[in-house]
């Protein structure tokens, strides 16, 4: 209310002065009309640059003083000499001198940033100790736990945008989210309230840049700072770009204590593992355990030895064999087997039996290994209907092969096997 109470004052007052004090000689009403113009010129210049950072103005002003300076100690220098149009070579020496005054001072607007100019006087060696905070590195919660230790100097820069994306998650209708954003929220005002770091929020955007990480690469570039953040795909596109990163994770992980092959360490068997027997526990810093064999030890804690390490960029998972599982655990050595024998350790559903490699086992198309056995009255009648004769009329069933007949009574052998079919 006051700032258009002041608007009106001011449109009336150069209307008034406009009026008294026309420019132009017998029409005073010319004059109020140029005055309100004016006015309106004026309050259209202060709407426009509300959105204007502070340091940007002050910039500004530095420069455009900075070139009237200038041009006036340069048209010194010229004033003895002869020049034809000498007040049009004036004007545009001043325009020109102030024109790049203001462009420079407004870009580089950040040099005349409260914080830096403080940390020009107090310290020079603090002046590139910027560090850009990151969306998900805020969210995470342990830059609070970092700053709080000291390790990290300098300060802390948090971008209005964002600030804008957190509220925005804060904002969430999604329960999970809008506690993320919330803990954020929560972890920055936490790191303000310390001693140890300063927190400078900063109103520099890039409007013609639409994604956050391309902003935040852009800031930490004419800032000559660093990034902070735990996102993997930042810390690559900022390394391409020339931008130092300092990654919360990979700090994690070096922070790990070192496992050699050969210790021995005592863990407890949380789950099983992708393999067959395999178990799977973890070390209080959340390093995944991987133990051979270690699934008949689930729900228990027990002593394993360390085989191999393996480091990812996404962490360190640790490769342990159980010494009081067995031979196969201690990686007995194992033939390979023989042509005909069977490569499966699967337990055969035919009989309940385990096979380990290179037993041979029964033919899984048959129901037994031995020869099938009939009736001698059955095998008679069979025999007896084959002209080829029963020396020679071996028996087949379907899914078997060829079984030899066993031999038959003198009476069928005899030619006599007709009559016995007719009785």
């Amino acid at each position: 209310m006051w700032l258009s109470l002041f608007r009106v004052f001011m449109v009336a007052l150069l209307a008034h002065a406009g009026y008294f004090y026309t420019p132009v000689p017998g029409e005073p009403l010319v004059g109020a009309g140029l005055g309100v113009l004016a006015a309106l010129a004026v309050i259209t210049l202060e709407i426009k640059l509300r959105g204007v950072p502070a340091h940007h103005l002050v910039g500004a002003l530095v420069g455009g003083v900075t070139g009237l300076v200038g041009a006036r100690l340069v048209w010194g220098v010229m004033e003895g000499l002869d020049l034809v149009a000498e007040h049009f070579i004036h004007a545009l020496l001043i325009a020109f001198l102030v024109y790049m005054g203001l462009v420079i001072g407004t870009r580089k607007g950040e040099w005349f940033e409260p914080a830096r100019i403080i940390a020009a006087f107090k310290d020079s060696t603090r002046l590139h100790q910027y560090k850009v905070l990151d969306t998900s590195v805020i969210i995470d919660g342990r830059i609070a736990d970092i700053c709080e230790t000291g390790f990290l100097e300098g300060t802390l820069v948090v971008p209005q945008f964002v600030l804008r994306e957190l509220q925005q998650v804060a904002d969430s209708s999604d329960s999970l989210k809008r506690n993320r954003g919330r803990r954020g929220l929560d972890i920055l005002q936490k790191v303000q309230k310390m001693g140890s770091v300063q927190v400078q929020i900063v109103e520099t955007d890039f409007p013609e840049i639409r994604e956050v990480d391309l902003k935040l690469i852009e800031l930490a570039r004419r800032m000559s700072g660093k990034i902070v953040t735990n996102d993997f795909n930042l810390n690559k596109v900022a390394q391409l770009r020339g931008v130092a990163v300092l990654n919360i994770n990979e700090l994690a992980n070096s922070l790990k204590p070192v496992v050699l092959p050969g210790e021995v360490l005592r863990v407890f068997i949380l789950k099983e593992g992708k393999e067959s027997g395999q178990g799977v526990a973890y070390l209080d810093d959340g390093t995944m355990v991987v133990v051979d064999q270690g699934k008949r030890a689930l729900g228990r804690t027990i002593e394993v030895t360390v085989t191999s390490v393996l480091q990812t960029t996404a962490g360190k998972m640790i490769f342990c064999r159980w010494p009081e599982a067995g031979p196969a655990a201690e990686g007995e050595a194992r033939r390979e087997p023989r042509p005909g024998e069977r490569r499966d350790e699967r337990r055969d559903w035919r009989n309940g039996r385990d096979y380990r490699v290179g037993e041979p086992r029964p033919d899984p198309d048959r129901r037994d290994s031995g020869e099938r056995t009939m009736p001698a009255g059955l095998m008679t009648d069979v025999t007896a209907s084959d002209p080829r004769g029963a020396d020679t009329a071996p028996l087949v069933t379907p899914g078997s092969s060829p079984v030899p007949a066993p031999s038959l009574p003198a009476a069928v052998s005899s030619g006599d096997a007709p009559a016995a079919k007719a009785d």
